[in-house]
C-alpha cells in the first residue's frame, strides 16, 4: 500500500529529522508549513493546534486520517514503510534496540537538554551548568560515531537525521561543537536528501553557515 503522508512542519525546528527521513525513504509526502511567528498558522488556513492538540512540530497525518506526533516515532514509522531504504536496522534484532538507545539519546539528552537555554527566566550559572553538561553529552556522541562515517556504521539512518537537528540547534544557541562532529555535520548535509530538506526549509548548510568550532 503506498502512503501520502503529510508532515507539518516549521524551518529548522526538529521537524527536520522527519522531513530528511522523509527525502531519504522515497515515499510520497506532502510539507505542510508552520507559522511560529503568526500563531503557528498553517498555509492553507487553520492552525497547528486544529491539527495537533499537544500544538507543537512534527505532526505526520497518515492517509486514514491517523496524526502520528513526537519525533521519534514518527522517523521509526518512516522508515519501518520503506524497509528498501535501510534507514534503520529491522524490528527484532539487537540493532534495532540500539537504533532505540540512541534515538533516545539524542531526544532527551541534547534535544530536550538545550531547552533551557531557550529559556529567558533563568540565570547565568544555571545557563552555564547546561552547556557544560551538553558538552558532555555531545562528546558522547563523538565517542559513539568514532571513526565511522555515520552513527551506526557505513549507512546513513534515521539516527543521523536527528543528529544533525541538534547540532544545528546547538549551533544557533552558541554551542561549541567538537570537530569530529563538524566533519559528520559536513558528511550528512552533502546527501542529496538532506541538501533538499535544507534548501526546501530555506536553510543553510554547514559549508556556508560558518559552524561554530570547539
Amino acid at each position: 500500500m503506498v502512503f501520502m503522508l503529510k508532515l507539518f512542519y516549521a524551518p529548522g525546528a526538529c521537524s527536520l529529522s522527519p522531513h530528511i527521513a522523509l527525502r531519504e525513504s522515497g515515499l510520497p509526502f506532502e510539507l505542510v508549513r508552520v507559522d511560529f511567528m503568526r500563531g503557528k498558522a498553517l498555509a492553507g488556513g487553520g492552525t497547528l493546534a486544529d491539527v495537533n492538540p499537544k500544538n507543537y512540530v512534527p505532526a505526520l497525518r497518515i492517509d486514514d486520517g491517523s496524526l502520528l506526533t513526537e519525533g521519534v516515532a514518527i522517523v521509526q514509522y518512516i522508515a519501518d514503510l520503506s524497509p528498501a531504504s535501510n534507514l534503520a536496522p529491522p524490528l527484532g534484532t539487537f540493532e534495532r534496540v540500539r537504533m532505540w538507545e540512541l534515538l533516545n539519546f539524542i531526544a532527551t539528552e541534547l534535544h530536550k537538554g538545550m531547552g533551557p537555554l531557550y529559556t529567558k527566566t533563568i540565570g547565568d550559572e544555571y545557563k552555564q551548568s547546561v552547556r557544560d553538561k551538553l558538552a558532555t553529552r555531545f562528546a558522547h556522541l563523538v565517542d559513539v560515531l568514532g571513526d565511522r562515517p555515520f552513527l551506526t556504521g557505513e549507512a546513513f539512518t534515521i539516527a543521523d537525521g536527528y543528529a544533525l537537528y541538534a547540532i544545528r540547534a546547538a549551533q544557533r544557541l552558541g554551542l561549541a561543537i567538537p570537530p569530529a562532529l563538524l566533519a559528520y555535520q559536513l558528511r550528512v548535509e552533502a546527501r542529496p536528501s538532506v541538501r533538499a530538506a535544507l534548501e526546501a526549509e530555506g536553510l543553510r548548510p554547514a559549508a556556508t553557515a560558518a559552524p561554530s568550532a570547539a
